[in-house]
């Protein structure tokens, strides 16, 4: 059975490498910021708490942390003196906890729940203490280093600016990620000192102290180095959504998504999509959005918070953003439905339209170069090319309401507040001020003059007048 845990974090350095104003653990990899990466991934580990520690841009990243779906408490870390001072101010938080400690790094985005598992499984079996995580790297730089004595047993970890270049040499890493029991971890933090060379307090002297103490320190040796990689850089950065990325498209393939070229596709680590959709190249998908069976999203596409249904196509360089599509439906090319769009059931919006802020009701159709913006369609209406809602006066945004079977012509202006009855039509041309009752006609250009000959006269040469 698997034990209670805590997670701690942390999350309170600047990143200066990062060259941002922004905290480091707030930039984000496949559309979700780091520390929710970490955060979210110890809740589904099962974590009972998260204590993310936190310092630059505190309240920043406060926000992004405590509005996680679980138990997670901040505590700030007022000056960053270390990793080790980062636990230690932890300890009223945490000192009485009764179940293992997880320590993770808030910019470390490739962790996994089973990763995570695998490690506090490991803790328990090897009879508790402290667990440390390492993995081999071809490039240790930057790492502290796992220092072991002649028969292989762990007697330190030397972080690089300490290391000598013999230490330097060796390959098998900290990674920065530990399981430790509360009633071993606090006490061995009081006894760590700044006597280094960045004079800080260093959380992996504990290993150190504790190897001094008779204790044994278990390592977990991890397989996979893309698991721990950290990001101190926006090269790093580039690097960790890439290993994401290929993640999330491979899960999506083994569900019966079809990438026809996966290398050219973005998609966010929270959206969804249903089996025998169809993604083309050039394609974004971001944030929240879900796309349901059956559907085809053509190139060039981008897709942020949207919920589409099932046997849906979105044709060439639309934007979708923040809209409901119920199914059925066809978008574009070169559409862009904008937030508090609901298309309901076979509805159909063509190319270059815009829709704002509007219901368009089941088959209905807003074909051609048009704008719809707080407005109410219903079922079964035809909208005619170059279609206007004019619905903000320069103050106020007012709502159009358009009834069931109503055919407008093009190029129709319909200045708001207006309704147009059920059944009615409204004739090519027309400006609409005044509402529309069910089944009328509405027209409202001025009436047409042909005057006989004219063409004709004005293709004639004039004659040449005697000098």
């Amino acid at each position: 059975m698997s034990t209670p845990f805590a997670a701690l974090i942390l999350a309170a350095g600047k990143g200066t490498r990062m060259k941002s104003d922004r905290p480091k653990v707030l930039h984000e990899v496949c559309g979700v910021s780091m520390i929710r990466h970490a955060i979210d991934c110890a809740l589904a580990a099962g974590a009972e708490r998260v204590v993310p520690v936190i310092g630059h841009g505190a309240e920043q990243v406060r926000a992004v942390a405590e509005a996680a779906p679980g138990t997670v408490t901040c505590v700030v870390q007022e000056q960053q003196l270390g990793t080790g001072h980062a636990v230690r101010v932890c300890e009223a938080e945490l000192g009485g906890y009764p179940h293992p400690v997880l320590i993770l790094n808030g910019d470390v985005p490739l962790i996994t729940p089973d990763l995570l598992t695998d490690v506090l499984a490991h803790h328990r079996k090897s009879g508790g203490g402290i667990t440390v995580v390492t993995v081999q790297l071809d490039d240790p730089t930057g790492y502290g280093r796992m220092v072991r004595g002649k028969g292989g047993d762990l007697e330190r970890v030397v972080e690089q600016k300490d290391a000598s270049p013999e230490e330097r040499a060796v390959r098998e890493v900290n990674t920065g990620i530990y399981v430790a029991d509360p009633q071993v971890l606090f006490p061995l933090l009081a006894r760590v000192s700044d006597n280094n060379a960045q004079g800080e307090y260093y959380l992996t002297d504990i290993v150190g102290l504790s190897l001094a103490d008779g204790r044994v320190v278990h390592v977990y040796r991890a397989t996979d180095p893309d698991l721990v990689l950290g990001v101190n850089s926006r090269r790093d950065l580039a690097q960790v959504s890439a290993v994401l990325r290929r993640r999330i498209h491979n899960r999506l393939m083994d569900e019966g998504v079809t990438l026809l070229d996966p290398s050219r596709t973005d998609i966010d680590a929270g959206v969804r999509i249903g089996p025998d959709t169809v993604i083309h190249p050039g394609v974004t998908l971001q944030g929240a959005t879900v796309i349901g069976v059956n559907c085809e999203i053509l190139p060039g596409t981008r897709i942020v918070d949207a919920t589409l249904g099932d046997g849906i196509t979105v044709k060439d360089n639309c934007l979708i953003d923040g809209a409901t599509l119920a199914g059925h439906n066809t978008v574009g090319p070169m559409a862009h439905l904008r937030p508090g769009t609901a298309l309901a059931q076979g509805a159909k919006i063509g190319n270059f339209v815009e829709i704002k802020k509007a219901d368009i009701g089941v088959g209905s159709k807003v074909n051609h170069l048009s704008y719809v913006g707080d407005a109410t369609v219903g079922k079964g209406v035809n909208i005619g090319a170059g279609t206007i809602t004019c619905n903000y006066d320069g103050v106020n945004k007012f709502q159009t309401v358009i009834g069931d079977h109503v055919f407008v012509g093009s190029d129709t202006q319909l200045v708001a507040p207006v309704t147009v009855g059920e059944g009615a039509t409204i004739g090519a041309g027309t400006t609409v001020t005044r509402d529309v009752p069910a089944d009328a006609l509405a027209v409202s250009r001025t009436e047409q003059k042909n005057v006989a000959g004219w063409a004709k006269r004005r293709r004639q040469p004039q004659s040449k007048k005697e000098p």
